[in-house]
């Protein structure tokens, strides 16, 4: 690799650092959640409604960030919400209300906001698909040790500290992320630097998005197939904690092999896609999801308190998941041809306001349903996202099952909407 090269790959390393602080603010925060209930003399069913807060911020600033990117620069946006991060999780210190903390938490998901409507446009734009493809795969991998080591680490944390503290831990990282950034993200040029900043060309830009069939079926597939995951993260302390009578240390080992698999995904992505065309990592991923879910809907239907078996499933959903995420998103973001602060930002929106739509009907339901209502909206996730999938590919889901099977690389689709194709400034790694 070139000296260039090199200084490159340490922006999205500075990057996923900042994104890491961001999981780990949800997940390092999940087994204290009781003691958080407990100190404001809340209900139990505001564990969930915490996580649901979190992904509210999360779907917030997004319809702002990106057009605003645009034009005046990735970086100045992102380094700004880094600051605003780290100074949201230090406040953690002086709530003293259940209300005051889950307003902070909405605060703490803007985070969530610069990472997918800013920094991930800023990657997707600096390198060539597949590099994109490898480097998102990669920098999920990092990202995914905060939910497999972040609820484990937090039991251990809140044993030895206030569960105030974690927020202090967190504040840290994000900060080391911000340096990280200021020194190596590349200073990008505003994408957009001949439309002015205004509601009317703002609105056109996403107009022009929302209105652009393929890119509206792949988020919808991509928000579907990772939904299951985020309502088992968001309801594992009730299944595991609350129910099942585990202790925090075990509810952050059963998370594990979930998260594990999530990675294992990952790292499969980064092989193959050097071998094969994006849109068949998607149709690889795809049985492994759909099992997955099977599985756990099935285990629950006969025996709802083997707790067991909906973590096997979940785990091998996790697998197909991991597959399926990257490659999606890069197809989807480059499905239409608007500039990719306004695509992202659309594209998080959709997702988050599912997502958080989605834990809190989880959160609603189990109180009735329990583990049997959890699976089944996990399944009918599995099913959704099948339906968006192959209408936005426009292939038989057999017919690359089949291809799969006989070992052999289907041609590329050719997509007169995908600019990627004709862009010639990206850094080939």
């Amino acid at each position: 690799m070139t000296q260039r090269t090199q200084h490159l790959l340490l922006f999205p390393l500075a990057l996923v650092l900042f994104e890491f602080s961001t999981y780990i603010g949800n997940d390092m925060i999940l087994p204290g959640m009781l003691a958080v209930i407990h100190e404001f003399n809340a209900q139990v069913s505001s564990v969930p409604t915490a996580m649901t807060a979190y992904l509210l911020g999360g779907a917030a600033l997004q319809w702002l960030l990106g057009p605003l990117s645009d034009r005046i620069g990735r970086r100045p946006v992102l380094l700004t919400g880094v600051l605003l991060f780290t100074l949201s999780c230090l406040l953690t210190l002086v709530v003293n209300t259940i209300e005051q903390f889950f307003i902070l938490r909405v605060i703490q998901g803007f985070g969530l906001c610069f990472i997918t409507a800013v920094g991930y446009a800023a990657i997707q734009e600096t390198f060539d698909e597949t590099t994109a493809v490898k480097v998102t795969a990669l920098m999920a991998n990092v990202a995914l040790i905060a939910p497999l080591i972040g609820p484990l680490a937090g039991a251990i944390f809140i044993t030895i500290a206030p569960w105030r503290a974690t927020f202090i831990f967190i504040a840290a990282i994000s900060l080391i992320s911000f340096f990280g950034l200021y020194r190596f993200m590349p200073r990008h040029t505003p994408v957009a630097t001949n439309l002015p900043f205004s509601w009317q060309s703002i609105a056109s830009d996403y107009r022009a998005v929302l209105t652009h069939r393929r890119f509206a079926l792949g988020t919808l597939a991509i928000s579907f197939a990772s939904l299951p995951t985020l309502m088992w993260i968001g309801q594992a302390p009730v299944i595991l904690m609350v129910n099942a009578g585990l202790s925090p240390i075990a509810l952050g080992l059963w998370q594990i092999p979930v998260f594990a698999a999530l990675i294992l995904g990952n790292i499969i992505v980064a092989k193959l896609v050097e071998r094969y065309p994006v849109e068949h990592l998607v149709h690889v991923g795809t049985p492994l999801l759909l099992v997955g879910l099977l599985c756990a809907w099935v285990a629950m239907l006969i025996a709802p308190e083997q707790y067991i078996w909906l973590v096997i499933g979940m785990t091998i959903c996790a697998a197909g998941l991991g597959i399926i995420n990257a490659a999606l998103t890069r197809l989807t973001l480059f499905a239409t041809p608007v500039a990719k602060g306004t695509v992202s930002a659309v594209f998080s929106m959709i997702t988050m306001l599912i997502y958080t739509i989605g834990v809190e009907i989880v959160a609603i339901g189990y109180t009735w349903g329990g583990n049997l209502f959890f699976s089944s909206m996990g399944l009918c996730c599995g099913f959704a996202f099948l339906s968006c999938v192959k209408r936005f590919t426009g292939h038989s889901f057999v017919g690359f099952c089949q291809a799969l099977l006989a070992n052999k690389g289907l041609a590329h689709m050719p997509n007169k909407d995908d600019p990627a194709k004709n862009t010639r400034d990206s850094v080939d790694v």
